[in-house]
């Protein structure tokens, strides 16, 4: 579903361009949840920003496929039309926005590009309502402008409201579990199933701690240190990992 082959990147800084991925070859299968750890600046969230198509992230090698086609030669909302979602680590705010304005607008353009009918007003509350039921997040809330006076937990409750509104076929989540209590916590890791278990779906998860992992139990989890990927394994890596940190990894991995 999502194949990426020996992806190099930098990002550009004020010293000149910066190396950031070295050579990251990941293969995720549709049906598949994946998750990748990794000290700071490892580049996980570079990786995500370069399949989000963010600007100032460049492909300087390698190759990325998502369901037959080139994501990279892509434009952001192509990729979004396509099915391609990005949970951001931090949610930005939108003042003068309305949430619910914001996302049945999101739909109704991706819906437009795949030749679909639009949604109706009606239509479109009615399918808020129900995945805001999911996340336990009230309907008042869609009302707001995006995220102005959110919580931590609640923008990223809010964010897994537009993933299950949007309903892609792949998310890749930077993050989601920072900055969420234990409540919030089996909220948004019981939404990430609801909306993303399903045999034609996949997920890569970008997290630092296990804990998000008891909720959204992936069968693979990866390693990425210094921009590439040095240790896969199964669920059983990421306790590993958690009882015995980075350096399991021996020196100089860990960046």
């Amino acid at each position: 579903m999502l194949e990426i082959t020996n992806l190099h990147a930098q990002v550009a800084s004020a010293d000149g361009p910066k190396q950031i991925l070295n050579g990251l070859t990941l293969s995720v299968g549709a049906g598949e949840v994946h998750a990748i750890m990794g000290p700071n600046g490892a580049g996980k969230s570079t990786l995500a920003y370069v399949l989000g198509g963010r600007p100032g992230y460049e492909v300087t090698a390698g190759s990325v496929t998502f369901c037959g086609q080139d994501l990279l030669a892509m434009e952001p909302h192509e990729r979004a039309a396509a099915g391609f979602f990005l949970g951001f680590q931090y949610p930005v705010e939108i003042p003068g926005v309305s949430n619910v304005q914001f996302l049945r607008e999101a739909l109704n353009s991706q819906r437009q590009q795949r030749g679909e009918e639009p949604l109706s007003g009606g239509e479109f509350l009615k399918l808020a309502k129900e995945k805001a039921g999911l996340l336990k997040l009230d309907m008042d809330m869609l009302k707001r402008p995006v995220n102005v006076g959110f919580s931590g937990g609640e923008k990223k409750r809010n964010e897994m409201v537009q993933m299950g509104i949007l309903d892609p076929k792949f998310a890749v989540l930077d993050e989601t579990d920072s900055g969420l209590d234990i409540d919030a916590l089996r909220i948004v890791g019981e939404g990430i199933n609801a909306i993303m278990r399903d045999p034609q779906k996949g997920v890569l998860l970008i997290t630092h701690y296990q804990r998000l992992l008891d909720y959204v139990q992936p069968g693979h989890v990866h390693i990425l240190a210094k921009g590439r990927i040095v240790k896969s394994g199964g669920p059983d890596l990421a306790l590993e990992l958690e009882r015995e940190g980075y350096e399991m990894l021996g020196e100089g991995v860990a960046a």
